[in-house]
C-alpha cells in the first residue's frame, strides 16, 4: 500500500492536485492526518467564505470570499470585487488582508489561518507570502494562475531568502460547494 491520497504534490512544477480533505501536507511535504475537529472547524469557516462569495456573484464578481482567522477570531474578510471596483486587485484574499492588518495594526499575519473558496492566485500568493500567513485552507484549486498548481507556485517557493517557510496548504474542504458557487 503506497501513499495515501492527498491535498497536493507541492513539489514546485509539479501542477496535479488531488483533493481528499482529510490530508493535509505541510511546507515540508509530510502528511499530516486531520482529526473531525479540524475538519469542522475548517468546514465552519468555508461556510462563512461561501457565504461572503455568494454576496460576490450577486454583485456580478467572481464568487470568491475569504477570511483570516487568529486565535479563533475572524480579524479580517474580503468579498471580490474586481467588477465591482472596477480594480483588479480587490481580490477576496487581498481584501481581507488589508482588513486583517489594519485590525492587528501590523502586517505579520504569521499566526493566522486564510480561508478562501478558491485558490489565491499568484498576485495574491505573493501578499500571503509578505504578510506571513502560516496556514491556507482552500475550497478549489485555480489551475494555471493558481499559488500552488500552476507553474508559477509562489505559496510553495523556498528560493526566495526575504520569505519564511512556505505556508501548510489544505485543499478540498467543501470543494463540492464551492464548485456549486459557479452554476
Amino acid at each position: 500500500m503506497g501513499e495515501p491520497e492527498c491535498i497536493s504534490y507541492f513539489y514546485p512544477l509539479v501542477h496535479r492536485v488531488i483533493r481528499q480533505p482529510v490530508w493535509q501536507r505541510d511546507h515540508s511535504n509530510r502528511h499530516i492526518k486531520m482529526d473531525n475537529i479540524d475538519l469542522r472547524q475548517h468546514e465552519s469557516y468555508m461556510k462563512k467564505c461561501i457565504d461572503l462569495a455568494k454576496i460576490a456573484k450577486q454583485r456580478g464578481d467572481s464568487p470568491v470570499g475569504s477570511i483570516i482567522v487568529k486565535n479563533g477570531v475572524i480579524i479580517g474578510e474580503g468579498i471580490e470585487g474586481g467588477k465591482t471596483y472596477k480594480d483588479i486587485t480587490f481580490h477576496a484574499e487581498i481584501v481581507a488582508i488589508r482588513n486583517a492588518t489594519k485590525y492587528l495594526e501590523n502586517q505579520d499575519l504569521s499566526n493566522c489561518i486564510m480561508y478562501t473558496t478558491h485558490e489565491p492566485c499568484i498576485m495574491c500568493s505573493y501578499l500571503i507570502r509578505h504578510t506571513k500567513i502560516s496556514i491556507i485552507v482552500t475550497g478549489l484549486a485555480s489551475g494555471e494562475i493558481g499559488g500552488f498548481s500552476s507553474r508559477l507556485p509562489l505559496l510553495l517557493d523556498t528560493t526566495i531568502r526575504k520569505w519564511t517557510t512556505p505556508p501548510t496548504l489544505i485543499n478540498g474542504i467543501l470543494e463540492k460547494e464551492c464548485t456549486d458557487l459557479y452554476t
